[in-house]
């Protein structure tokens, strides 16, 4: 049974979609099967991953909505070994219409459940936002990895996620689990991301990767060519640290 992991914060700009991608690549790279799952409106997942997003036929949204088969909707090896649920603008409509629907918090693990045996991993990139998109994702979850930027305001809204993690594993999802945090865009040049690093380290009893994901201006170039960094530039840092998140993961996995 593959693992779920969805990747939320409802930060926007910590590195989230840049997390889903390249850990998607990367754990693909190792011979993993993997399913990235596009639940974010802007489709950042989609075309980082090589899919034209405007072009695509039926979206996570026809599938949330009854109106596409799951079969008719995955985008088979965008990259070696990672498959793709693609979304685009329309999916920001999902919200209005899946306020109507019964049991609408269980609609996408109802997905996810048919696919996990057919995956090791399937990696779902959450919106900005706790929104009902964000609460399906952590309901079909069977973890949480954070991705948390260095900066001045990265504990802010932390406590606030965390505190609806706990809500959705109290009241949706008895077997969700908080995967651990990994911080992005560090700068080993400041004083501040050194602090902030420390400072979540001490706030936080969650789990905390060692492998921390430099700003690097190669990471920043990778989506704008539909490839992740693993195979845009495969020895760059940016690289090799998703490398590192990607064989983190696996080991804590493995039983």
């Amino acid at each position: 049974m593959g693992r779920i992991i969805a990747v939320a914060n409802q930060k926007g700009g910590v590195g989230k979609s840049t997390t889903a991608i390249n850990l998607s690549a990367c754990l693909a790279e190792k011979g993993k099967k993997v399913l990235s799952i596009d639940i974010d409106p802007q489709g950042n997942t989609t075309s980082g991953l090589g899919a034209d997003k405007n072009a695509v036929e039926n979206t996570l949204y026809e599938l949330l909505l009854g109106e596409a088969e799951t079969k008719d909707t995955i985008i088979k090896n965008v990259v070696d070994n990672v498959d793709l649920i693609p979304s685009n603008m329309n999916l920001s409509g999902a919200e209005i219409e899946l306020v109507d629907l019964e049991d609408k918090e269980y609609i996408l693990k109802k997905i996810t459940d048919k696919l996990r045996r057919k995956y090791d991993y399937i990696i779902m990139d959450c919106p900005p936002s706790l929104s009902m998109l964000t609460i399906n994702a952590l309901t079909a979850a069977t973890s949480v990895l954070v991705p948390i930027q260095c900066e001045y305001y990265a504990l802010e809204g932390l406590s606030q996620l965390m505190y609806t993690i706990n809500l959705a594993k109290k009241k949706l999802n008895k077997k969700l689990e908080m995967e651990g945090v990994v911080f992005t865009m560090f700068d080993a040049r400041t004083n501040l991301s050194l602090q902030v690093v420390e400072n979540v380290k001490d706030n936080l009893k969650q789990n905390v990767y060692k492998t921390i994901i430099p700003r690097n201006i190669r990471l920043a170039e990778a989506p704008s060519y539909g490839i992740p960094i693993n195979l845009y530039d495969s020895k760059s840092a940016g690289a090799e640290s998703y490398r590192n998140l990607a064989a983190e993961i696996i080991e804590r996995n493995t039983p």
